[in-house]
Formats: C-alpha cells, structure tokens, sequence
C-alpha cells in the first residue's frame, strides 16, 4: 500500500472544504499531511526557514511561536480541525504551550475537533502489565508530568463549558522509521551502547511514524469525545531483545548487557528514566474506534521496511 494512502479512504466532497491545523508540524505532521490531502492545510511554525518545506508540502505556514501568546491570535476560529504535536517545555512541570492554544481556540469558532499527541510515558512504571487506557497516570519524570497537565489543558478544551471542542487523545510510545532521524537503532548499535540484562530488563513499545501518522488523520475524523487511544503496535517487546533483533537485521553485533546496578553506575540520567519503566499498551481503541488497521504490525516489520 502506498505511504501516502489517506486511512480514511478518499475524503468525501463534504469533507474537501475542512480546515486543518498542524501545530508541531515535525516529522510526524509531515507524513499527517500527506494523509490529508483534499483539505486545505495550515501549519504553524516559528521559523521562517521551515516555510519553504512547508509550502512544498501543500501547506499554508503561519507565523507564530507558542512561547509568545500574543502571536496566536490569528489561530482563533481558522481551522475546523487541529492536530496538536508540539511537545511541553523542557523545563518545570506544566505546559503553558497548551494552555495558550486552548485559550486561542476558544476566542471564536471552535474547531470541531482536536487531536493531542500525548506519550505513554504518562502511565509510568506499570511492572510489565498490559495497560489499559482506563489505568490512572503515575509519571514518574518531569517529562511524563508536562504531558499529564497538558492532556488536562485538552481534556477542558472538550468540556461543554471549556469549549465543547472534540478532543482526543494518542498515548504515543517510542516512534521508528528507517527515513526518520534517529528514528531507527542503528546508531546506538553502533556505539555500544549497553542495554539490560534480561532478568532486569523492562518491556517497551513502539509504533511506525506512518502509522502513527495514520492514526493522527483517524482521530481526527474518528476520534471519540474526550477519550484517550493508545497508539502501539503488537511487538510486546523488552528492551533488550528489540535492540538485539534490530542488531541482527542489521547486520551488527548485539549490544552488551548489563546488570541494572551496574547501569546505574555507568549510563546517564536520561537513559537510566527509560530503562525504569516496563510497560505493554493495550490497543483495543485504537483497532475498534478508530478503525486503524497498522501497515507494520510489528517493529520487525517495519525495521526491514
């Protein structure tokens, strides 16, 4: 099937006149896009040099940074739908890029519906346990918690008195693609770097950016009010046995293992957070409500793609 195939089959004439908003228009919201066409397309962005992209792409650039409030303006009542990917602040514990486009949203003509891209890194440490949508948040790290409060900020923009807005929400996992930067183990692999032993290794999931990208463009035409989807694909893999299979379809040796204690001693903060969380998502939503059939069901898939 080709990668620019809309999952939503070819847009009825009904839907050709819709607006849709890109907010965080990266990787992801390109291969959204190219999901969309037959609608017309806006993008938001903060650099003047992405603009060419952007317009090569089909879409309208509109200037604007999230950061400065006062430059949102012009968002209010533009678009009938919105896909907001931008990620929080790397620093405090809220998200006040959230909230500004919530405000921004509400000022005139609401959308009919938004889609937050969220991480499933909100759950926390569920112990290896197959995670429903329905499991309470528990973030463990800053990162995690800028994501609950912005999910807060959408979840009111969706309430009868915050807006009435249809808001949904993707619970996103690791995200890979061969053509994505850094969207493949390959350069891992081929530091070195340790991963752990499998006694103390943790489970982790992962989701194709196309498919993801697919799902995006479902939700934000399929996406129930004020419900949460996690996004992942069926690998169910640990840490350790995603990087050894990535390393043999590679070509390269498997990355050492190690016991937690001594990872503790010799890996930074940042990748010791990841390897702390064991996790599986559930996927009923994402297969039933949205109707999402994934083109790589599995990272092997979509490693040798």
């Amino acid at each position: 099937m080709p990668s620019n195939t809309n999952p939503l089959g070819a847009l009825p004439a009904r839907f050709r006149r819709e607006r849709v908003l890109i907010v965080g228009c990266g990787d992801v919201g390109l291969r959204a896009a190219r999901q969309l066409r037959g609608t017309r397309l806006l993008a938001l962005t903060s650099s003047p040099a992405r603009a060419p992209l952007l317009r090569a792409a089909g879409i309208v650039p509109l200037a604007g940074n999230l950061d400065d409030v006062a430059t949102l303006r012009r968002l209010a009542g533009l678009a009938t739908r919105v896909l907001h990917l931008a990620p929080p602040p790397r620093e405090g514990w809220g998200d006040p890029r959230t909230v500004a486009l919530a405000r921004t949203l509400r000022l005139r003509t609401r959308p009919a519906a938004l889609v937050y891209g969220s991480t499933s890194g909100v759950y926390g440490d569920c112990g290896g346990a197959w995670v429903p949508e329905t499991r309470p948040v528990a973030p463990a790290t800053p990162r995690a918690q800028r994501r609950v409060q912005a999910e807060r900020a959408v979840r009111h923009l969706g309430r009868p008195g915050g807006g009435g807005v249809r808001a949904s929400i993707l619970r996103i996992p690791g995200i890979y693609a061969s053509d994505r930067e850094g969207g493949t183990p390959r350069e891992r692999l081929l530091r070195g770097t340790p991963v752990l032993a499998a006694g103390d290794d943790v489970y982790t999931c992962h989701i194709h950016a196309d498919d993801l990208a697919r799902a995006c463009v479902a939700a934000l035409w399929r996406g129930r009010a004020q419900r949460v989807v996690n996004v992942s694909d069926a690998s169910a893999l640990k840490m350790g046995d995603y990087f050894d299979l990535a390393a043999d379809l590679y070509g390269l040796p498997r990355p050492p293992r190690l016991a937690r204690d001594a990872a503790r001693a010799q890996l930074p903060l940042s990748l010791l957070s990841f390897m702390g969380e064991s996790r599986r998502l559930q996927t009923q939503r994402m297969a039933q409500e949205l109707r999402l059939r994934l083109r790589y069901p599995t990272v092997a898939q979509g490693l040798r793609a």
